[in-house]
């Protein structure tokens, strides 16, 4: 913005310069169309004393007379030639001026370039930060929501401001076009006065060329005495003089349309310059409105600030008077934070799908494809799992149901057995019943019944052992299939924990991507940044030089007004002391 401002008050002191310029041109021309219309007041008193020394035939006052004239002539020749070189020079100035409106120009368009570009970098700022206020808006972070609110309204400011700048550049780019089409008009007006005033120039020295080889034969034949081709050449000689002065009222005609045209340049760049101040103006308003949109931001950063600390201190106090709380509830509470952490992590990347979201289709669709493959995988090892688990539990069953058996196969022996322990004691006291009443015979039966029930108790004790062996290897079969089921639950617990894995790694690739994007587009945004930057010194460059240029070109024109004054000065001097009135002559043409 200060660059702009200095090159537009470069651009005012070069408009100014150029009028100072103009304004002594018209006072040159003012002057040398007074020593033009000097010499036309005794053109007539010239032609009739020419004509009468013609009649009376005094060569040699003619001669010096037409001498005299001729070096008149000259010298106003000479000065037409500073005139046109003058207003060459001037031609050359003005497209030096639209040389440096073109760098302005080219200025102009890399600033809007500049603005553009931030202009979209603060329409991206202003898009996260909507998104971050939604969030917060969803988890009612207050404070939090307060700080983003101050931020989108900071970023809004700026983008205002930028918005004004780019509103102001448009307004210069558009005087300055309006500038550059009223310079190409007056370079054409110029540029045509030229040409005419070369063609004039051209014609009055083609003539006084002319007169001069008709006063060389003059000489020649007064030398020689040829009074007939004199007289043709004396002839010839009036109406050379004729021509001439018809030329020389043409040319102050013509030099009046070059004051005509010098002013209306004058009025184009009085108002050019009047225009220029009023964008001055307009930048130095600007420049306070940046200044006061500066100090706001500056006082809504402090606040900012505050709202900062102010929240720090209320967290602490928070976290001073919840310290007991936090104790009994760090379980819910760190539930909570995962939860939210789940929620914050799932909504950026929901804000860098929607920004990548051309870029990312064909992969996210890749690695959903995978994850379904991965689900299909583990359901089916889950259902494979649960259809063992649903066996081990059918098998369980089983064996329970055997060992119910088995103990009631353990409870009938048992009985057995008591109940053979009854005979056997039935059986002893039979025999020592027997035994007191002294009967063999039922004694040697007892004995048999006796001996075969202790081997039907031996048997039953047999079958005991063989059943409680039963038992305990079904026991061990039991403890097996527990052991399975630890096992299976174990290997769920594994893919549980692989799927948990596999998802983790999924989701940070998928936020790698993302940042590398990112970090593309911010970095080509820095490249065009510094491209622009680099084009701005260029150009700065350019117009150091082109300011150079400027201030030799107006060295040599002041110079060439210097001789143009001297030459003036001279003219006048001659027509000061080159008097033809009657009273100075000589001779009396009064009975003429």
């Amino acid at each position: 913005m200060l660059l702009l401002l200095l090159l537009l008050l470069l651009l005012l002191l070069l408009l100014l310069l150029l009028l100072l310029l103009l304004l002594l041109l018209l006072l040159l021309l003012l002057l040398l169309l007074l020593l033009l219309l000097l010499p036309l007041l005794h053109q007539q008193q010239l032609l009739l004393l020419l004509l009468l020394l013609l009649l009376q035939q005094q060569l040699l006052l003619l001669l010096l007379l037409l001498l005299l004239l001729l070096q008149q002539h000259l010298l106003l020749l000479l000065l037409l030639q500073q005139l046109l070189l003058l207003l060459l020079l001037l031609l050359l100035l003005l497209l030096l001026l639209l040389l440096l409106l073109l760098l302005l120009l080219l200025l102009l368009l890399l600033l809007l370039l500049l603005l553009l570009l931030l202009l979209l970098l603060l329409l991206l700022l202003l898009l996260l930060l909507l998104l971050l206020l939604l969030i917060l808006l969803l988890l009612q972070q207050l404070l939090l929501l307060l700080l983003l609110l101050l931020l989108l309204l900071l970023l809004l400011l700026l983008l205002l401001l930028l918005l004004l700048l780019l509103l102001l550049l448009l307004l210069l780019l558009l005087l300055l076009l309006l500038l550059l089409l009223l310079l190409l008009l007056l370079l054409l007006l110029l540029l045509l006065l030229l040409l005419l005033l070369l063609l004039l120039l051209l014609l009055l020295l083609l003539l006084l060329l002319l007169l001069l080889l008709l006063l060389l034969l003059l000489l020649l034949l007064l030398l020689l005495q040829q009074q007939l081709l004199l007289l043709l050449l004396l002839l010839l000689l009036l109406l050379l003089l004729l021509l001439l002065l018809l030329l020389l009222l043409l040319l102050p005609l013509l030099l009046l349309l070059l004051l005509l045209l010098l002013l209306l340049l004058l009025l184009l760049l009085l108002l050019l310059l009047r225009l220029l101040l009023l964008l001055l103006l307009l930048l130095l308003l600007l420049l306070l409105l940046l200044l006061l949109l500066l100090l706001i931001l500056l006082l809504l950063l402090l606040l900012l600030f505050l709202l900062l600390l102010l929240l720090l201190i209320l967290i602490l106090l928070l976290l001073m008077l919840l310290l007991l709380l936090l104790l009994l509830l760090i379980l819910l509470l760190l539930l909570l934070l995962l939860l939210h952490l789940l929620l914050l992590l799932l909504l950026l990347l929901l804000l860098l799908l929607l920004l990548l979201l051309l870029l990312l289709l064909l992969l996210l669709l890749l690695l959903l494809l995978l994850l379904l493959l991965l689900l299909l995988l583990l359901l089916l090892l889950l259902l494979l799992l649960l259809l063992l688990l649903l066996l081990l539990l059918l098998l369980l069953l089983l064996l329970l149901l055997l060992l119910l058996l088995l103990l009631l196969l353990l409870l009938l022996l048992l009985l057995l057995l008591l109940l053979l322990l009854l005979l056997l004691l039935l059986l002893l006291l039979l025999l020592l019943l027997l035994l007191l009443l002294r009967l063999l015979l039922l004694i040697l039966i007892l004995l048999l019944l006796l001996l075969v029930l202790i081997l039907l108790l031996l048997l039953l004790l047999l079958l005991l052992l063989l059943l409680l062996l039963i038992l305990l290897l079904l026991l061990l079969l039991l403890l097996l299939l527990l052991l399975l089921l630890l096992l299976l639950l174990l290997l769920l617990l594994l893919l549980l924990l692989l799927l948990l894995l596999l998802l983790l790694l999924l989701l940070l690739l998928l936020l790698l991507l993302l940042l590398l994007l990112l970090l593309l587009l911010l970095l080509l945004l820095l490249l065009l940044l510094l491209l622009l930057l680099l084009l701005l010194l260029l150009l700065l460059l350019l117009l150091l030089l082109l300011l150079l240029l400027l201030l030799l070109l107006l060295l040599l024109l002041l110079l060439l007004l210097l001789h143009l004054l001297l030459l003036l000065l001279l003219l006048l001097l001659l027509l000061l002391l080159g008097d033809f009135s009657e009273e100075n002559t000589p001779w009396k043409f009064s009975s003429f």
